[in-house]
């Protein structure tokens, strides 16, 4: 047996025993993990080898095996042991705050926590996670954009409006603004504030990144009574806001599987056809986000409505059409001409 398929049955036995308050017998254990029950106990053995506090009870004639929380008696904070580990065990999760004041507080964190778990247990959470990979890819350096963020999360929690110069990518150019930070929020890899924005008289979104300068002032602000972050969001297909618009969109039969897989947004609504393709409809803020959604699935996408999303893609699949049509411009020393 594979070494990874060994440990990943172990840590679903771990879990199931977090999740048990009565404890699970071995021939429970084995039925949930569709295995042997010798390879249950062997299981339970190299746990207990490696530290964990597993331990067995006689119940109504039965040995029911526990996991026993050690950890929440010795540390003056509501932790237990599992919950430790669990903590520990995501910090690659938490690799994409590199360079952020947020990721120094964890990595401090981090570093209490091991200090707390037993040594077995550390090296065994280490091999485990040798078998589980964490991609972050895209990602944004967020190390020269560190003051920023710290500015705009203490004006947050200061409720402290404040004076931005930012750039607007879909106009190329920088506007001084006034703003009241209500969130920051972490979507895709990319920090954003929103807040009111006192120059176009409406909550917006902004890319922290793309804040080029930024001073506090000492005007304060209250979140609107009205405000909910999310209400805000739920229209959005990803981060722009815009005018709801209903879309209805076909899929051939080689991607409906991939679309059923996955909530796309609160308000779809999927319909499988007789034909193994199916129809997916939503309402959105806008349709620019959907539309590179919608070509990423190339010609197993076909934009049924709204006949202005239709024609946009169209469009475009006819610009990118007369690009590859076009004879190829061959590479120099400087790049492609």
């Amino acid at each position: 047996m594979a070494r990874g398929d060994q440990l990943g049955r172990q840590w679903r036995v771990l879990q199931t025993l977090i999740s048990s308050k009565q404890g699970k017998s071995a021939a429970e254990l084995a039925d949930d993990l569709e295995c042997h029950p010798r390879t249950v106990y062997r299981d339970l053995e190299a746990l207990q080898i490696a530290g964990f506090p597993i331990y067995t009870d006689r119940e109504d004639g039965k040995s029911l095996w526990s996991l026993l929380d050690t950890v929440k008696h010795q540390l003056p904070i509501p932790f237990t042991l599992t919950e430790l580990m669990a903590l520990y065990f995501s910090r690659d999760m938490l690799k994409v705050f590199k360079d952020t004041h947020f990721h120094d507080s964890l990595e401090s964190l981090f570093k209490k926590v091991k200090a707390t778990l037993p040594k077995k247990s550390l090296a065994y959470l280490d091999e485990v996670q040798q078998v589980l990979h964490v991609g972050l890819k895209p990602y944004k350096e967020y190390g020269k954009f560190r003051e920023i963020i710290n500015q705009v999360n203490e004006a947050a929690l200061e409720k402290r409006r404040v004076e931005i110069l930012y750039f607007a990518m879909s106009q190329g150019k920088k506007t001084k603004r006034k703003v009241d930070p209500y969130r920051i929020w972490f979507f895709h890899g990319t920090f954003y504030l929103i807040g009111y924005c006192h120059l176009r008289n409406e909550i917006r979104t902004f890319a922290l990144d793309r804040i080029r300068m930024l001073s506090p002032t000492e005007e304060t602000f209250e979140v609107a009574e009205d405000f909910k972050l999310e209400d805000f969001l739920s229209t959005s297909f990803g981060v722009f806001q815009g005018k709801p618009r209903k879309v209805k969109i076909r899929f051939a039969p080689e991607a409906a599987g991939y679309i059923q897989e996955k909530v796309w947004h609160e308000s779809q609504k999927i319909r499988p056809q007789q034909d193994g393709s199916l129809l997916f409809e939503a309402e959105v803020a806008g349709t620019d986000e959907i539309k590179y959604w919608i070509m990423t699935w190339g010609a197993k996408a076909e934009v049924l409505a709204p006949s202005s999303l239709r024609e946009e893609i169209r469009r475009e699949a006819g610009e990118m059409l007369g690009m590859y049509e076009a004879p190829l411009v061959r590479e120099d020393r400087s790049g492609y001409r």
